[in-house]
């Protein structure tokens, strides 16, 4: 059993990494269930850099194997916003709804054929020395609505349309999610990455 500590205290994220890493090969705790553990600033101008902050300084800190994820939302029309500021973009971290409310009152009046966006996802684990180990990213494109839909998932996920299915994110069923997203895509780069390195470790 290799014991990985995820750099998060977003259950939902650790929900869905639960469901990718199989249970009977990898433990999963998220920063919620350990003491002890440090908010660290998220001072990096993209994913991967935020992703490798997180990772490294959580796992020098605790001295265990920290996997950590960066994701958010890049717009087109916006220039690529929210970007690495998905999070807080309506200045408090976490407040999906004020987020929300934010991104379409910045897209106000943009027709619906430029509303093209996309998610992306950087993964980084780290050894306890605070050393990278393992990098991979994945992206998902779709546009964004002009309202909510659905209950599922969280971010902005009731505004992220995947074309092909006519559906947000938050209203696809979880399988398809986890087909599609930009975090699946993401761990499946990093899955036979990380079965590597826990052979040469074992």
């Amino acid at each position: 059993m290799f014991d990985l500590v995820l750099g998060t205290n977003n259950q939902k994220k650790l929900i869905e990494l639960r469901l990718m890493l199989p249970e009977e090969h990898y433990s999963l705790q998220s920063l919620a269930e350990i003491p002890g553990s440090i908010d660290v600033d998220e001072t990096g101008t993209t994913f991967k850099e935020n992703a490798a902050l997180k990772a490294t300084e959580q796992a020098k800190h605790l001295g265990r194997w920290v996997l950590a994820e960066d994701s958010g939302l890049s717009v087109d029309a916006l220039n690529g916003e929210p970007g690495v500021y998905s999070a807080r973009y309506a200045g408090t971290h976490g407040d999906d709804e004020a987020n929300n409310r934010k991104l379409l009152s910045e897209l106000d009046g943009v027709p619906g054929e430029k509303r093209t966006a996309r998610y992306h996802c950087e993964i980084c684990l780290s050894d306890p020395d605070g050393i990278v180990q393992i990098t991979a990213g994945g992206t998902c494109a779709g546009r964004i609505r002009t309202s909510a839909s659905g209950v599922g998932g969280f971010g902005y996920d009731p505004l992220f349309e995947i074309m092909e299915y006519h559906k947000t994110f938050a209203e696809l069923d979880l399988t398809v999610k986890r087909a599609l997203s930009h975090r699946s895509r993401a761990l499946r780069l990093f899955l036979p990455q990380l079965r590597r390195l826990v052979a040469k470790l074992d």
